[in-house]
């Protein structure tokens, strides 16, 4: 799949900048983002083993800024980033993310609880007490190597995205070389950072379920919230090819079933997740495709001598090729038994509430069916991932 992009996000792309740069988009979706492990895993063997970072640019959102991270801290040695990864996911537990004891479930339900009913005048931070994913954070990840790999040439930029709550601003963070300033466009920007885990925290905060992060002077949510352009920021950064993996199914041949049954508030719930994580990415590589046969109809000379400054961005999009909340269903009785006690009464445990707890779900069996399903679906496509990084 080609692409281009439009001369709002390149019109202040800097000459310095004109050099080839591979960039990777790793998406939100909570513990789904495990598919993306899979499917880095896969350009690793295809690719040979490589010791050198495939994607000097490296973009993430949610969990997958997460993800993202890792890989820039190992930017240096791509085999250890991808052997990373699947240290983590392939022996991931509930617990390494959010407290699933009893009395930490029991707290937060409580503070939830009493300020529905308007027993409490405080705001309660979130459903899930997500501090277990700060300490691992702040454990696995040392930060100060991102700027090391920068330095020797090993990572030209990292960025997360997250969502302030006060403006509205869908805001990606960014670290980078020198040369990369940032960017504001409508109800999108880009700032120039040194990253560390606060960031990291803040663009993977599930909105109600895990808390808002403060960072300088505003509190930051899951940063696929009001991002209408999931590819723009690795664009900005200079990336002239981008590899963007999803983490739900595109179809575009879904028929609409008919049902008699009120929908559940896992439903509803995992409906507004799906809208959140999956429907702006679709939009947006559409959006793309469409300005590219819009500029292939535009002769080069005269492409050339306009004052529009567009240019082709290849772009290959790998996304499940399996429901995710079907293959949820399989797994949902590995949920700590605290956790399907708060989720049950939703419906989530069910196979049409899945969705809500696919975002939820991260244990082990899950996790490693997800990252399999990632390498499948890479390896299958092997030929354009090789073409990809011609």
């Amino acid at each position: 799949m080609a692409s281009s992009v439009g001369a709002s996000d390149v019109a202040d792309l800097p000459q310095a900048r004109a050099k080839p740069r591979a960039g990777l988009v790793l998406t939100g979706g909570g513990a789904r983002a495990a598919y993306q492990v899979g499917v880095v895993k896969a350009v690793r063997d295809i690719l040979g083993n490589p010791v050198r970072n495939p994607f000097p640019i490296l973009c993430g959102t949610s969990a997958g800024a997460i993800n993202a991270a890792t890989l820039a801290v190992y930017a240096d040695d791509f085999p250890r980033a991808v052997a990373n990864l699947l240290e983590v996911w392939e022996h991931m537990r509930c617990e390494h993310v959010y407290r699933t004891d009893a009395l930490g479930i029991l707290r937060s339900g409580a503070r939830w609880f009493a300020a529905m009913i308007w027993l409490s005048r405080g705001n309660p931070a979130s459903l899930l007490d997500n501090s277990p994913l700060r300490d691992m954070l702040a454990h696995s990840l040392p930060f100060e190597r991102i700027q090391e790999n920068i330095d020797a040439g090993a990572l030209y930029a990292v960025c997360v995205t997250a969502s302030g709550y006060t403006s509205g601003q869908s805001v990606s963070f960014f670290q980078g070389g020198s040369g990369l300033e940032g960017w504001e466009r409508n109800q999108r920007i880009g700032a120039a950072v040194v990253l560390k885990q606060e960031y990291l925290l803040a663009s993977a905060s599930l909105p109600f379920i895990f808390p808002a992060v403060k960072l300088h002077r505003e509190y930051f949510g899951d940063g696929s919230m009001r991002q209408i352009a999931p590819v723009s920021p690795a664009l900005h950064l200079g990336a002239d090819r981008v590899l963007i993996v999803g983490t739900g199914r595109q179809s575009r041949d879904q028929v609409r079933a008919r049902s008699n049954v009120y929908p559940s508030l896992a439903q509803i719930a995992g409906h507004a997740l799906n809208s959140i994580f999956l429907d702006s990415l679709a939009v947006d590589i559409e959006r793309m495709e469409r300005i590219n046969r819009t500029v292939g109809l535009i002769p080069k000379e005269k492409l050339e001598a306009s004052n529009l400054m567009l240019r082709p961005v290849k772009v290959l999009f790998i996304a499940p090729s399996q429901p995710i909340e079907r293959i949820a269903t399989r797994f949902i009785h590995d949920l700590p038994r605290s956790v399907r006690f708060i989720l049950r009464p939703t419906g989530a445990l069910s196979r049409a509430g899945s969705n809500l707890a696919s975002y939820l779900l991260f244990e082990e069996s899950f996790c490693r069916a997800l990252i399999d399903l990632g390498y499948q679906d890479t390896l299958a496509r092997e030929s354009e991932v090789q073409e990809f990084f011609k």
